[in-house]
Formats: C-alpha cells, structure tokens, sequence
C-alpha cells in the first residue's frame, strides 16, 4: 500500500497586537492608527519579537506606531485573523489583541508622520476597522476595562 503524502496546511503566521485604550468621563475610547499603505485605520500590529513576551512585543509596536504608552495587560483580550498581502501571494495572519490603558502620548515616536492616529469611542472605532473579529474584540473592551476597575477597587 503506498504512503499517503503528508503536506501540513499552512499554518496561520503570529502576530501580537496592543488595543490602545484610555476612560474619559467614564467613557471608553480606542486609539486607532493608519497602516502606511492603505491608509486603513487598524490597531498598532507587528511581528512577535525574540526573547520578549508577546505583550511587550505588543507594548513596544504601540510606542513605534501610535507614540503611547501605558500599562499592558498580560492575557490577550482575544485574537482576530486577517489576510496579509505579499508580493505575490497572501499570508493568514492570527493576531494576539493585548489591551493597553494609555497613560501617555509621546511627542514624537519612530513612525509619527507615516501614519494617522485618532481616538474613537467603542462603537465609531469598531465601524473603522475592516476585521469583523477585531471589530468584535474593541466592542468587547469597555466590559472588560469595567470589570478590571471593578477588580482593583
């Protein structure tokens, strides 16, 4: 009987993500950034990093890309998937979201004028991005940042 060819399905590629967060007048609101070729609004994304736990990869994408900083949390709130184009063919992303509470903005940062930020609350955030996951996991936030705040009282 002859073997059978074992060929793996392509896995999907990792990446981690900050969701970059701040409370104003009890309200939640979402940074998001462009990507630099489309122009799409998305969140700060990038490649895991090598001897860096994967959120502060993800804390480290958020100071590159969108010039904040904050207290990151440690579990993903969830992941999304997306397709990334290549030269010549597509690559199925898995995208790690670690939420990030943003307790500053830096004045300059290595892609400032490369992309465009701007704060959206939940909702107006969720409409932006083009993922229904990610869209999904930044309506999911607010409860998440309520209960975590409940937690530390």
């Amino acid at each position: 009987m002859p073997k059978a060819q074992k060929t793996a399905p392509k896995s999907e590629i990792p990446q981690v993500a900050a969701l970059p967060f701040r409370v104003t007048d009890g309200r939640v609101e979402v940074l998001l950034v462009t990507s630099r070729e489309t122009k799409r609004w998305l969140i700060p994304k990038g490649w895991p990093i090598k001897g860096k736990k994967p959120y502060k990869a993800a804390a480290q994408e958020a100071v590159e890309e969108a010039g904040v900083k904050g207290s990151i949390k440690h579990k993903p709130l969830g992941y999304y998937e997306y397709w990334k184009r290549r030269a010549d063919h597509f690559d199925l992303c898995r995208v790690d979201v670690y939420p990030l509470e943003v307790s500053k903005q830096l004045k300059t940062w290595r892609e400032k004028g490369q992309r465009d930020q701007q704060w959206f609350d939940v909702e107006d955030a969720a409409h932006q991005v083009l993922e229904p996951a990610l869209a999904e996991l930044i309506r999911s936030l607010p409860a998440h940042v309520t209960s975590a705040l409940l937690a530390d009282a």
